[in-house]
Order: C-alpha cells, then structure tokens, then sequence
C-alpha cells in the first residue's frame, strides 16, 4: 500500500515505478504545460506521463529540464512514460518513433514506453520493436495501452518480453475488474488513465458521502480508491493547488465496505473509445 507521493510498485522486470504521476492528456504545448510539470515535480511528484499523440513531448521535456534545475532532483529520480501512436506501429517505424519522441523531450532514454492502442495487425510488430529497445537498454520498462484480455493474449503468444504495464481508461464507472483480474495473474501492473472520468464523477452522491465522511474531495476519494485496489494513477491538472490536493492521498484510508460501494457503481461506462471498436 503506497503511504508517500513517492512510494513505488516493483514491476516484474525489477523497475521501480511510482504509484502516482502526473498526466499530461489534452494540455496544450506551452508555457501552461511547462508550469504544471514544473509544478507538478517541486510537489514531490516523480512520474509524468506523455505520448507522442498529445503533441505536447516538447514542453514536457522543457518543463522537467527546467525542474531538474531549480529543485534540485535528478534524472535518475524521475519516471517518465510515453507511448508510440497507431500510425508509427510497426518494426522500423516504431523504433524511429522512439527517437522522436527522446529527441522531443530531450531526454537519452525513456523508463516506460507504450503501444498506445492495439491496432489489429500492427501491434505484433510494434511490440517486438520495444522488445528491441529494451533488449538494448533503451528503455527500463515497455508495456501497452488500452489493451483487454484477448489483445494481451494475442501479443504474448510470440512475444519474449512480457508487458510490464497495460494502461487503461479506469474509474469507479469503468471497473475493469476481470481485465486487472488477468493482469495481477500474468504479472502485468495496471494503471488508470482518466481516474477521474474527466471530471464526470465530481457531483456523485455516493462519493460525495464517502469525501464528507473524510473530509476530502470527491477526486482523493477516487483516487485513493485507485491506489487501495494496487493501481498506479495519473490524474491530469494544470493548475498547481489541484496538483496539490491531488496527490493529498496518503493520510486517510478507505474502508472495506467503502471500497466496495465505490465498485458497485461500475457501469462499464466509457468516456474514452472502446478498444474493440475505433478507426484511428
């Protein structure tokens, strides 16, 4: 059970990865970008999550260099994720998607690359790339995103290396419990995006009783609830004092009876595409 922002799940490969990061999901390049990582990493915040589709790898670089030197952390200190787009799946394609993406960032390695989504066909090929990069010391960690149960069965058929992440649209409506079923068995950590629903369960009379009772907001309830069930959390901000009370999560717990209240809203509601069915 994480106690501390910079408390971290061992994945199966050894690699430490910390229980909460930062995600940068719809936040525009720019000088906002760039803040909220700097934020985000003088609040004690150790993971900041990309991809090359955001758009935005290059102010996220800029914001971690400018946070390397003024507060006084390191590299090494930091986890940094993002993922490889559809259009870039493949061998070669998506080796030299890596490289763009490092020389977006300005950073010489990545601790965790992704496949973003599981384009049918393409995500075999994609993967034994981040193999490779791994094999080669590229990269500390490779994994995937979006991935259900079948797709996962489809890559380690002929895949060497097993994912070490899936990450996926997860939230007290999107319980996902038979796809973290299948990953605790295979070894496979399970991360949240979207926690929050974006923003769409801050009004739930349910979480609002639970908050109340702890005196805390709906979304370290939620969040909490994450970290309670052994999933890593990437809640997005942009705005510090949300970055703040975000990460606030470490001195109250959830009881039994509250945790199963929170999964009985399961709706298996998306806010996101369903990665069985989209064209992208």
């Amino acid at each position: 059970m994480a106690k501390h922002l910079q408390d971290t799940t061992t994945l199966h490969n050894g690699v430490q990865m910390p229980w909460f990061g930062l995600g940068v999901f719809k936040v525009e390049d720019g000088a906002e970008l760039v803040e909220s990582v700097k934020a985000a990493i003088k609040n004690g915040y150790r993971s900041i999550d990309t991809a090359a589709i955001y758009g935005n790898e290059t102010g996220v670089g800029q914001g971690i260099r400018e946070a390397l030197a003024e507060y006084n952390v390191t590299r090494g200190e930091l986890f940094v994720t993002s993922k490889v787009w559809n259009a870039d799946l493949g061998y070669e394609s998506t080796l030299a998607a890596y490289e763009a993406t490092l020389n977006k960032l300005g950073l010489d390695y990545l601790d965790l690359y992704l496949i973003h989504w599981p384009v049918e066909g393409k995500f075999q090929e994609a993967w034994r790339a981040l193999e490779t990069l791994y094999k080669d010391g590229r990269v500390k960690a490779i994994g995937v995103s979006n991935f259900q149960i079948h797709h996962l069965e489809t890559l380690m058929k002929d895949a060497a290396v097993k994912p070490m992440i899936n990450q996926v649209e997860l939230h007290p409506q999107l319980t996902q419990k038979e796809l973290i079923d299948y990953c605790k068995k295979q070894g496979i950590q399970i991360e949240a995006w979207s926690p929050l629903m974006q923003g769409q369960l801050l009004d739930h009379p349910v979480l609002k009783e639970i908050a109340e009772k702890h005196n805390k907001s709906i979304a370290q309830v939620i969040l909490r609830w994450d970290l309670q069930h052994g999933i890593v959390t990437i809640p997005k901000s942009t705005k510090e004092h949300r970055i703040i009370e975000n990460c606030n999560v470490f001195d109250f717990e959830l009881s039994e009876s509250e945790l199963s209240r929170i999964d009985a809203l399961n709706q298996n509601l998306r806010v996101g595409p369903d990665p069985d069915n989209f064209d992208f």
